[in-house]
């Protein structure tokens, strides 16, 4: 057989391998100016070379192991001649002080190195010299530092650089035969049900084929293990390469790890990094992650290696537990030391952010200029649309530069001269909007701004290398250094896809808003670095909405599973004489809606949940309830809006009671109301109240006529649809199983209109209408079946 090419460049061998010192997120990355800044330099500086000075020379050297055979590759900045002497030429920006250097930063120089021995190697060569050029990327001082070095010697250097990593190619390539030869036998995990079958073949041919697929399947078909299952046979036959399980939600996270656990009892050899937010990772309290707050920073990148090392090749399940355990003993960072561990491992499960935002990604997977076979397995994708819009959307408060202007002014007369020249920019938009007197306004183009910011942005980046700076104002900087960095990012992506508005906040405040409207092109440019991309969900209806908000893909298609369950376990009703309008919100339909939620519960001991569009109509509701409908058998709870997460836990734990009447009250579209397992008797009803639009505000407003003009129905996109997904989702809380049995009670009679009608899932065709005064007979009826 031919053995396995691995190819690396230059600079991620080096940066890999011989990296060392602190961790420290305190100061700026420089992202966008710092690329632009120096872009310009190396061309610059390439420019004013003379002679035989040749510019980006591409090079590549070949090693070849017993297992395997290592390519390293990438360009030269520059290759010259002086005195008969060849020189390597390595140019690096930087906004520090350059005339502060003692000597070139190790894997700067380590990078020249490299170069050395590939050219010096092509070209015969007994010696080679080697440069490194720094400049400073606003002054443009520059300073340079030069070694002379023996091929034997680059070539010793190098063969241990390559040794290095090596080890990890070999035990990765033995690894991946252990995983491959484990799923030769390897079967679904429990009989299919009806339409399990349907999904494992269509995720496992869109997987084999490199497209893009979606699947609408009913609560409790079991989506997860039918999609988990299919793409890991996949990866085993060749046809992947790492696995990527994207959740919304935590709760989704730990279906996910179920899954993978099964298919580990059944035999699969199978790495899975679960990546927990740095809260959730940290030692400390707060996050601090520079050498002086944080022990597990101060010389972070000297031990990580080993770390990672001995995990991955120690451990199959890497959970918060195991990171947290692991990092504990080597005295690093567990959150990095997850971000490097999932490198390794065959499947990630993570929240989209790690995906598509474009702050937070994972550069490691998702960087420029990097891709690979990725299979993307997005569950519970109705989510994807709203954090999508908020992902790629950016904004900018006055107010916060009139509050950094002052703290800096003295300090920093430079930069607050921009900070004031982008006050004056912000006030002429806020004037304009108070002469439109409207309550926002869609602009063009957002105008001069980012090209200030982009100025203030390298202000701050050159501050922030100041580390005798006052701590409180070293992180209000760095805030709004971020902020700002967003919001260039951002500025870069803005096409017909987005709004740009401007509007008034609160009585003092204003912003700038670029409004992300459509988010599937900005989801295209990561989900185009995979192979292929399967979206599922219990409500993806109409599926031609989601898939012009979620992917850019004209050949993706869709498959509609039919729920496997008896029709007879559950009734759906549709209260006709009861409304959640504003305009009838009033202690009369407050006292109908109680009584409706009292008739239904009496009906039949167990649990019971309510859902509520707001919290407010939810409390108002509750008090009349109280009042007049509570009985001592019936015991009620509710959620809150600042619950923790062991208060959540402890919430549902109150559902796994089977004695008594438990009525638990809360929010549509919150916490409870999707990704909430209660089978059984755990949970025999939902009551719905309203019909869960959104709230009117200007957002909604924007996209209403954004859809309008893009001839679409405005109201349904940015009402309807995601109002009806999040009734769809509550309901779905019931009927978990083929035994469970449970009632539906939609409380609105707006759910009776035609609109309504066009969106309801197949499987409602029997749902029914209902009164005041009717039903508690027609749940009388329902319940009888089972007695």
């Amino acid at each position: 057989m031919e053995k396995e090419r691995v190819r690396i460049s230059v600079r991620n061998l080096v940066e890999f391998i011989l990296r060392s010192g602190d961790l420290d997120n305190g100061r700026g990355t420089g992202d966008k100016e710092a690329m632009l800044k120096g872009g310009r330099i190396h061309r610059k500086i390439q420019r004013s070379m003379k002679g035989d000075y040749q510019s980006e020379v591409s090079l590549k050297r070949e090693n070849e192991y017993e297992d395997v055979i290592i390519q390293v590759e990438g360009r030269a900045d520059g290759i010259f001649t002086e005195e008969g002497q060849v020189f390597i030429d390595e140019i690096k920006g930087t906004y520090g002080n350059i005339q502060a250097m003692e000597a070139p930063i190790p894997v700067h120089r380590a990078q020249a190195m490299c170069y050395g021995l590939i050219y010096g190697e092509k070209e015969g060569l007994k010696r080679i010299g080697i440069q490194m050029t720094y400049s400073h990327l606003d002054t443009e001082d520059t300073r340079r530092f030069r070694e002379d070095f023996s091929m034997e010697k680059l070539q010793d250097w190098y063969q241990k650089l390559l040794d290095a990593y090596h080890k990890w190619i070999a035990y990765s390539i033995s690894w991946k035969k252990q995983r491959n030869d484990s799923m030769t036998d390897l079967q679904f995990p429990f009989p299919y049900r009806e339409g399990q079958r349907e999904i494992v073949s269509g995720v496992y041919h869109t997987v084999s084929s490199g497209r893009t697929l979606f699947v609408q399947a009913p609560t409790g078909v079991g989506k997860t293990m039918s999609a988990v299952f299919p793409a890991v046979r996949a990866i085993g036959e060749g046809k992947g390469e790492t696995l990527f399980y994207l959740t919304a939600k935590t709760i989704t996270r730990t279906v996910a790890e179920e899954a993978f656990r099964i298919l580990r009892e059944k035999g699969l050899k199978f790495k899975v990094t679960s990546i927990t937010a740095k809260e959730k990772l940290c030692f400390l309290d707060t996050p601090e992650c520079t050498p002086e707050k944080c022990p597990y920073a101060k010389g972070h990148f000297d031990r990580v290696n080993d770390a990672v090392y001995e995990l991955w090749t120690t451990e199959e399940v890497y959970s918060r537990e195991v990171i947290r355990e692991h990092a504990e003993k080597w005295q690093v960072c567990p959150f990095e030391m997850c971000l490097d561990l999932s490198i390794w491992t065959d499947g990630v499960i993570c929240d989209y952010n790690y995906a598509f935002d474009p702050n937070v990604h994972l550069k490691r997977f998702f960087g420029d200029n990097i891709s690979g076979d990725y299979i993307f397995l997005i569950d519970e994708a109705h989510n994807l649309v709203e954090r999508g819009r908020e992902m790629y959307s950016a904004d900018i408060y006055r107010g916060n530069i009139v509050t950094l202007h002052r703290k800096v002014r003295r300090l920093f007369p430079k930069l607050a001269r921009t900070l004031d020249k982008a006050n004056r920019q912000m006030q002429e938009l806020e004037d304009n909007l108070g002469e439109n007197g409207s309550e926002y306004q869609v602009l063009a183009t957002p105008g001069p701004l980012p090209l200030t910011f982009l100025t203030i942005s390298g202000q701050l980046e050159e501050i922030l290398e100041d580390k005798n700076m006052e701590e409180e104002l070293r992180k209000e900087i760095l805030e709004f250094y971020f902020t700002v960095r967003d919001f260039l990012n951002v500025s870069e992506l803005v096409d017909e896809n987005y709004v740009v508005y401007t509007e008034k906040c609160g009585e003092t405040d204003f912003r700038l808003r670029l409004f992300c409207v459509n988010p599937a092109v900005n989801l295209g440019e990561y989900l185009k670095k995979g192979k292929s991309t399967v979206f599922f969900s219990a409500t993806l209806f109409p599926m031609l909405y989601y898939r012009e908000l979620l992917t850019i893909d004209k050949d993706a298609y869709g498959i509609y599973v039919r729920s496997p369950f008896p029709i007879e376990n559950r009734q759906i009703m549709i209260g006709c004489d009861v409304s959640s309008k504003y305009t009838r919100r009033n202690y009369s339909e407050y006292r109908k809606l109680a009584e409706y939620i009292a008739r239904c519960v009496w009906q039949r001991q167990g649990n019971y949940m309510i859902f509520f569009p707001s919290y407010k109509l939810m409390e108002d509701v509750y008090r009349v309830y109280e009042e007049g409908f509570s009985a001592a058998w019936v015991r009620c709870i509710r959620q809150s809006s600042d619950m923790t997460e062991r208060a959540r836990e402890e919430f549902l734990e109150e559902f796994q009671s089977r004695e008594g009447t438990l009525v638990g009250f809360c929010v549509l579209g919150g916490i409870f109301s999707e990704g909430v397992d209660l089978t059984g008797e755990s949970l025999i009803g939902v009551v719905i109240v309203g019909t869960g639009l959104p709230q009117i505000g200007s957002e909604r407003e924007i996209l209403r006529e954004y859809y309008n003009r893009k001839n679409h129905a405005g109201f349904d996109y940015a009402y309807r649809y995601p109002g009806m997904n999040k009734v769809l989702q509550a309901a779905g809380r019931v009927i978990r199983t083929k035994e469970d049995k449970g009632v539906i009670l939609l409380l609105d009679d707006r759910f009776l209109g035609r609109d309504y009608e066009e969106i309801f899932p197949r499987e409602w065709r029997d749902r029914s209408i209902c009164r005041l005064d009717t039903v508690e007979g027609a749940l009388k009826n329902f319940w009888k079946r089972f007695t």
